[in-house]
């Protein structure tokens, strides 16, 4: 699907350049790797965000065409260990879903930092949690929190910027960075083209995700 600004009632299948094929995860998937060589994917189930079934089926087909990081509403220890078993190499656990930084903690001690990826999730810029009291806590602290959990990995994901083309949030990076020194940072929401992903880089981050540059052509073949 592709999302615009985070709300999933006006997701549609996606229409990219890079396969005739709409709306298949599958297709979309092989011409990731065949098309722009990419060796990872950044892999959001919905249903199971919005607290629906996990589609471990199609996790564990995605994963045999290349390394996957999914995210699949991770809410308990057991979600994340299901989840590498389906294949997945490294594990998210957005802030949307959740319900403390205890099951964080011990998420990553069962399965190790290496294998689990914080997404502080936002909108606008404002922490998206459903648990009281991760909502009171501010961006930088929620990342301190989960850091200080364990994780050395997190996404800064704005849902507002995703698939309108705005820009990224290089600001928010530049404050992620200053605060969490030595961990890895990726950028989501926003990127437009490689100008972008310069910025993005000059702010601290490590990497980033893209996906709405890539379908319209803007990243990727001679542009990538």
């Amino acid at each position: 699907m592709h999302g615009t600004g985070g709300d999933r009632a006006r997701f549609e299948p996606v229409e990219s350049a890079i396969t005739p094929t709409q709306g298949d995860a599958l297709a979309l998937a092989q011409a990731y790797a065949s098309v722009l060589r990419t060796s990872e994917m950044y892999v959001a189930d919905l249903d199971a965000i919005g607290g629906g079934r996990v589609q471990y089926v199609m996790h564990q087909r995605l994963s045999r065409i290349s390394r996957t990081w999914i995210d699949a509403g991770v809410r308990t220890e057991g979600d994340a260990c299901s989840l590498i078993d389906a294949g997945a190499d490294r594990v998210i656990v957005g802030l949307e879903t959740l319900p403390s930084f205890e099951i964080l903690q011990a998420i990553v001690r069962r399965l190790g930092a290496d294998r689990v990826v914080f997404s502080l999730d936002m909108r606008s810029g404002r922490p998206l949690a459903h648990a009281h009291a991760l909502r009171e806590m501010s961006p930088r602290e929620l990342a301190r929190r989960a850091v200080d959990a364990g994780t050395e990995c997190v996404i800064v994901l704005d849902l507002t910027r995703v698939g309108k083309s705005g820009g990224a949030d290089d600001a928010m990076m530049r404050e992620m960075r200053a605060a969490l020194p030595g961990v890895d940072l990726i950028a989501g929401g926003g990127v437009r083209h490689r100008e972008d992903l310069e910025r993005l880089a000059a702010a601290g981050a490590d990497g980033a995700l893209v996906a709405t540059a890539v379908h319209r052509g803007m990243i990727g073949g001679d542009s990538a």
